[in-house]
């Protein structure tokens, strides 16, 4: 039987890493649940290659709100909002991947915000 010092010692000590645990994993659960509403415009081949039709496609595919329309400019410009981890997912896609037949030059990103709750309710094309 383990004494009565010791059990505590040891007690205390298990229960150490859990209160980090349980701090970390709060701090996580609260940055999942961060919403994060950002603008962009990408420059490059990005009209007459289907970008807006794929950006729709992904924004779906990865949950994010917001619309994508082509600018009179030749650049394809739009808002996202959601989860940050996803926004930042579609911002990814939106600076390396973008449609099948795109070359992406750049894309800024603009008004990156935290917001509190969504102006969307779904991903669309506007004209």
């Amino acid at each position: 039987m383990c004494p009565l010092p010791l059990l505590a010692a040891a007690v205390a000590a298990s229960r150490t890493p859990l209160r980090l645990l349980r701090r970390e994993l709060a701090a996580a659960m609260s940055a999942a649940g961060r919403l994060k509403s950002v603008d962009y415009e990408v420059f490059g081949r990005v009209q007459g290659v289907c970008f807006r039709m794929y950006t729709e496609g992904e924004a779906k595919k990865i949950g994010v709100v917001g619309w994508v329309k082509n600018t009179s400019k030749g650049t394809v410009t739009g808002q996202l909002q959601g989860p940050e981890e996803k926004v930042n997912s579609m911002m990814s896609w939106l600076s390396k991947v973008g449609s099948p037949s795109s070359r992406i030059d750049r894309t800024n990103f603009s008004n990156e915000k935290t917001i509190s709750k969504l102006e969307y309710s779904n991903f669309s094309i506007r004209y």
